[in-house]
């Protein structure tokens, strides 16, 4: 895998197409249903982030609690890193695509009330 600190944006792309070239070599796959598999992966991603809430909050009275709250966190950045390498499968210009896709959210963000500092949550 890539050999950069991960403290850089370009660092976690280039780790992200290390990623996509190793499935690539493994996949005896026909190239676009590689693709949607790796989209699809998400959705199973997604419920083992449902599984690892259900189990950190003990909703299921006959399991308890079988979850930590860094199971969330580790299943959640495998939601993010999922989706990361499914766009990054379906264009190279992956990085360039989340970038723009990032700031158009954030500009849809209402600004603080004037005196109000934005501080990023603690």
């Amino acid at each position: 895998m890539s050999d950069t600190s991960a403290d850089e944006p370009s660092a976690v792309w280039h780790t992200v197409d290390d990623l996509v070239r190793w499935l690539d070599r493994e996949s005896a796959l026909p190239v676009e249903q590689e693709r949607l598999l790796r989209i699809l992966k998400l959705s199973e991603e997604a419920g083992e982030v449902a599984q690892a809430v259900i189990g950190a909050t003990g909703q299921n009275p006959r399991k308890g609690r079988t979850h930590s709250w860094d199971d969330v966190h580790s299943e959640l950045c495998d939601v993010i890193v999922t989706a990361m390498v499914a766009l990054r499968t379906l264009t190279p210009e992956a990085r360039r695509v989340f970038e723009g896709h990032l700031e158009r959210v954030a500009e849809r963000v209402p600004a603080p009330p004037v005196g109000e500092a934005s501080a990023p949550p603690a």
